[in-house]
């Protein structure tokens, strides 16, 4: 098909992204939280033309998920963003600084107005860079292990990943979260690199990492999480 059916709902608008998956059992349908997109998997032999037929019939609780979703939050002047947990206005005047910084509660930027998103984004992420590095090397010290490189990036899947050389990569909007929460996600990517799976023994060194239970960092993101994909989002 040259056009793809649109579902709306809330302030959303999203075409149907269809998928063939080898190891796909059924034919499967989802409203992802984190961006909104609805995607329908099908087995490699499966009827398209019947899933989208069953889709349609569907509609009506498509529409209902994306409806129920965090409603987009551009970055604009004179907006809020939250940093490290707290509510701050994006304090926008050509009259500012090109080097975006933090006074108080205020974010304060300078230059083009079109392009104060991309300033605030591009110096989130050295803020979450920064202080991810700082968190991660001194938790691995006290840890005992080596970590290879610390790095960035905006994964849809996973706030952090240790792979088995040592490098750790987190999600740059644990930045945006509280301050436990991050912590946290560093507690849970060291305890990697002395166990390498999540056994008893590792969730044992991830709370011994941490100082405490990492239960409610856990429970922020399952509950806030999907809505920092959102930031910076226009619709």
């Amino acid at each position: 098909m040259n056009s793809e059916p649109i579902f709306v709902g809330g302030a959303l608008r999203r075409p149907l992204i269809v998928r063939r998956v080898a190891s796909a059992r059924r034919v499967r349908l989802a409203v992802d939280p984190r961006d909104g997109s609805v995607r329908l998997t099908l087995p490699r032999r499966g009827s398209e033309r019947a899933a989208r037929q069953w889709v349609e019939a569907h509609r009506d609780w498509i529409e209902a998920q994306l409806a129920l979703l965090p409603q987009p939050r551009p970055i604009v002047a004179g907006g809020l963003i939250p940093f490290r947990g707290m509510e701050n206005r994006i304090d926008w005047s050509p009259a500012h600084s090109r080097i975006v910084r933090l006074e108080g509660d205020r974010l304060l930027v300078g230059g083009p107005e079109e392009g104060v998103a991309k300033r605030v984004i591009a110096w989130a992420k050295r803020e979450a860079l920064r202080q991810l590095e700082a968190e991660t090397r001194e938790v691995a010290a006290r840890a005992g292990v080596t970590v290879g490189r610390v790095s960035i990036g905006d994964p849809r899947a996973r706030w952090g990943s240790c792979s088995s050389s040592g490098n750790i990569r987190y999600a740059w909007r644990l930045i945006l979260a509280p301050p436990f929460v991050l912590s946290s996600t560093v507690a849970h990517e060291v305890a990697h690199r002395l166990h390498m799976d999540h056994s008893p023994a590792f969730r044992a060194a991830e709370a011994r990492l941490l100082g405490t239970d990492p239960g409610p960092a856990r429970a922020w993101l399952r509950a806030n999480g999907a809505g920092l994909y959102w930031i910076g989002c226009e619709g």
